[in-house]
């Protein structure tokens, strides 16, 4: 398995934010998958949890290294941050940034950072998409998620202009374009849950997004379809990328093999290229 980020030599990790302000778009499922694809391509990994009040990541890294103790699984170096709980706002934004300045001190030999943010508008993050290399956002295939990036008018039918997660974004590679210490953000809107069928709501979803990618500027990829099987791995801290390895772990059924193939198109996008 190789990894494409160009022929640049890094001097810091890499850091691939998953990030969106809506809850339920399956960041921290699209996180592990990617942190694992990373470790079996033989990189060192760490991973921080920036949404640890609910801790989906969190739990899944603790459910991957329960079962690393009778499977041979990569598992990567996990910190949670607690957002700042002091009375003082500006305390309580410094407090933010030192925790999360630390948590990069302690990966600062990684060769990559995978970063899962609240499902909304918090200072962590804020801080976590101003450090992003790379920010892939999941995007529920319906026209209310759609409103995250898009203000659409009332057929929904024409972009009246970009929406409030798709401007602070947009900020954010303002403010990296003029400090010109790193290189601009790649951002990448991965379409999540899409539905088999060929609704004309998922062609003008498509459609929009398309007139949207050119004008503010992200790449689409593909995402993975509403399936049972990315719930039944949480549990045992496993990805479809863990399967049919001849570990002794769960075998790759039938019935997974157009799951795995959805998440081989996602890495492929993001430039990491899956397990055969």
């Amino acid at each position: 398995m190789t990894v494409n980020f160009g022929a640049v030599v890094r001097r810091k990790p890499h850091i691939i934010v998953l990030g969106n302000e809506k809850g339920g778009s399956g960041k921290s499922t699209t996180a592990m998958h990617v942190i694992v694809a990373l470790l079996r391509s033989g990189m060192s990994v760490g991973s921080i949890d920036l949404d640890a009040r609910q801790g989906t990541l969190t739990r899944y890294v603790e459910n991957r290294r329960a079962s690393a103790a009778e499977l041979p699984l990569p598992v990567s170096l996990h910190i949670p941050i607690q957002a700042s709980r002091l009375d003082s706002a500006l305390a309580a934004a410094q407090e933010d940034r030192s925790l999360f300045n630390d948590a990069l001190a302690e990966f600062k030999d990684c060769d990559f950072v995978v970063i899962d943010t609240p499902g909304s508008d918090t200072g962590l993050s804020r801080i976590g998409h101003a450090h992003a290399d790379t920010l892939v956002t999941p995007l529920n295939d319906s026209f209310l998620d759609l409103d995250l990036l898009a203000r659409l008018d009332r057929e929904g039918q024409k972009i009246l202009g970009p929406s409030v997660y798709a401007e602070a974004v947009w900020e954010q590679r303002k403010r990296r374009a003029l400090t010109g210490e790193r290189a601009a953000i790649d951002w990448i809107v991965m379409r999540n849950r899409l539905s088999s069928l060929d609704a004309r709501n998922k062609r003008d979803i498509g459609r929009l997004l398309e007139q949207l990618s050119r004008r503010i500027g992200f790449r689409l990829a593909p995402g993975f379809s509403e399936r049972v099987v990315f719930r039944e791995l949480f549990p045992r801290g496993l990805t479809l990328l863990d399967l049919n390895l001849g570990t002794g772990g769960p075998a790759l059924k039938m019935s997974h093999v157009a799951a795995r193939q959805e998440v081989r198109a996602l890495l492929q996008a993001i430039g990491i290229e899956s397990p055969g």
